[in-house]
């Protein structure tokens, strides 16, 4: 059971965008797979989650955790094989971890926060709310932005992942997020 949740291996450069809602990460994801010539990792909390939310209009709830967090790593695991040698992701599962305690008063499953807290990545780069919040079914913490950005910058620093914060429109964020990647592959 605890394998579906954890990363394999792999010599690739991984990077994951990572921050709250509607602050450009899907965008910079695809931007950076395109000008790398790879592949990136979707969300998929968000095609889960919003398949639950078209059949019986409800939104999250901690039972769909596990689930997402398993869908999360097998599309990672997959597309890691497909990674020319960077491999972008749009979350992980620390982002899930997050969330979790953001959403269900600081609880979160010990099986998800083993893998949260286990899986590797080279960089992540911390998307700051500096762009318009753009609403959509899933989306429900537009005057909580702040908050959860700290919350996410909070969790970076604590649990010692080397990160970026992205700032500016989004060419100034992928400018800034090339030369960073690019430090990380001279290396």
């Amino acid at each position: 059971m605890e394998e579906k949740y954890r990363q394999h291996p792999s010599e690739i450069l991984k990077v994951v965008l990572f921050g709250p809602e509607s602050t450009g990460k899907t965008t910079l994801s695809e931007q950076l797979a395109r000008h790398y010539h790879t592949v990136w990792v979707p969300e998929y909390a968000r095609d889960y989650l919003q398949r639950k939310w078209n059949n019986e209009r409800k939104t999250c709830e901690p039972l769909d955790l596990l689930p997402i967090a398993e869908g999360q790593m097998k599309l990672e695991n997959e597309l890691t094989k497909k990674a020319t040698n960077i491999l972008i992701c749009d979350t992980d599962l620390l982002e899930t971890k997050v969330y979790s305690e953001a959403y269900y008063i600081g609880d979160c499953d010990p099986m998800l926060e083993k893998h949260a807290l286990q899986n590797t990545y080279d960089l992540y780069f911390l998307t700051y709310i500096d762009i318009p919040w753009e609403a959509d079914d899933l989306r429900d913490k537009p005057t909580e932005r702040e908050e959860m950005f700290t919350y996410f910058k909070k969790t970076l620093e604590k649990y010692n992942r080397n990160f970026i914060i992205l700032k500016g429109d989004k060419k100034e964020r992928l400018q800034t997020a090339i030369e960073h990647i690019e430090k990380l592959l001279k290396k």
